[in-house]
């Protein structure tokens, strides 16, 4: 059960979620490592080069001037500090260095500077990724020309619960946004957060919206919800762990060829739990202590972690676009 499709069924994906806990992870482990390395995870560094003052209303988000988390607006970096901060990534361990930058989406004069970034991240010979909200189709392939290798653009959650989250943009805006990346050439990161009061029914059809997309997203950032003080969601009651691990399978199983990352949240999950999700599929990783603005463990934990459980940083650059039809 891993070929490549992009015709789940909603009921499908819900029926792997009902599996007894051990047949599931054994199914998506022996999915895992017949197409990757089992005891290697890829590693990303993310970095917020533009932080706060955000338009749009996302209940999760601390960067929404909409909610008040006390976070100041802090303009673009200087191109400086982000070939610093990328560097101090490489030496620690990290292979591709992302971008966050908390537009609605970015101007054209906005866009040069980053794509400025963007080479200089990459005569570091490490990968690039951005994260700058929605995209044109002219936007994109700017971008491409620039040598991007990665785009990121969250779905979030499913259809059906979107509106409960996120009333400035549609969903369809989003698929837009990831049609025109796709298109441009660049690779797809799509993801989304897990713990925001959705059912399973809503994690099962995220990842039908993903696995349906005309390719599987190259890497899929699963996210556990962080609840920050002065958003809408602070205060709602926690998602189960073993609920995120049978999402990580889950996200294994349908999208066989992609890399699942543990994303925002891993401060919060301990050890057991983050090996869990590794053995279910799970080979791709945010690493750094902070995530544009909340934070993750620390890299000497990480490389800890990885010794005790025997895992190696994937030493992989590559800038063509990965296919994984």
């Amino acid at each position: 059960m891993s070929e490549l499709r992009n015709n789940w069924e909603l009921g499908e994906i819900e029926a792997l979620f009902d599996l007894p806990f051990n047949d599931l992870i054994y199914q998506a482990h022996s999915i895992h490592r017949k197409n990757f390395d089992q005891n290697k995870v890829q590693v990303s560094t993310l970095l917020s080069i533009k932080t706060g003052a955000c338009p749009e209303d996302c209940s999760y988000c601390s960067q929404s001037s909409r909610n008040d988390t006390g976070l100041e607006r802090e303009r673009l970096l200087p191109i400086e500090e982000v070939v610093s901060a990328a560097k101090q990534a490489k030496e620690n361990g990290a292979t591709r260095f992302c971008m966050g930058a908390a537009w609605r989406n970015p101007t054209d004069k906005s866009l040069d500077h980053v794509i400025n970034m963007i080479a200089a991240v990459k005569a570091l010979d490490m990968e690039t990724c951005v994260t700058l909200g929605m995209l044109e189709e002219e936007q994109a392939k700017k971008l491409k020309d620039s040598g991007l290798d990665y785009y990121n653009h969250n779905l979030d959650t499913s259809p059906e619960f979107y509106g409960e989250v996120i009333s400035t943009r549609t969903y369809q805006d989003r698929l837009d946004t990831l049609e025109n990346v796709r298109k441009a050439g660049i690779n797809v990161c799509s993801g989304g957060i897990l713990g925001m009061g959705e059912t399973r029914r809503d994690r099962a059809s995220l990842l039908q919206q993903l696995a349906n997309l005309p390719e599987h997203p190259a890497s899929v950032p699963i996210n556990d919800l962080v609840q920050i003080k002065g958003t809408p969601l602070d205060g709602i009651d926690k998602l189960d762990s073993f609920e995120f691990i049978r999402t990580v399978a889950v996200a294994r199983i349908i999208m066989p060829k992609s890399y699942v990352r543990l994303s925002a949240g891993r401060a919060e999950m301990n050890d057991e739990m983050q090996a869990l999700c590794f053995f279910a599929g799970a080979n791709s990783m945010f690493y750094g202590d902070r995530l544009l603005t909340t934070d993750n463990p620390d890299e000497d934990h990480d490389q800890q972690l990885f010794r005790r459980l025997n895992i190696e940083s994937e030493k992989r650059y590559s800038s063509a676009p990965v296919s994984i039809r």
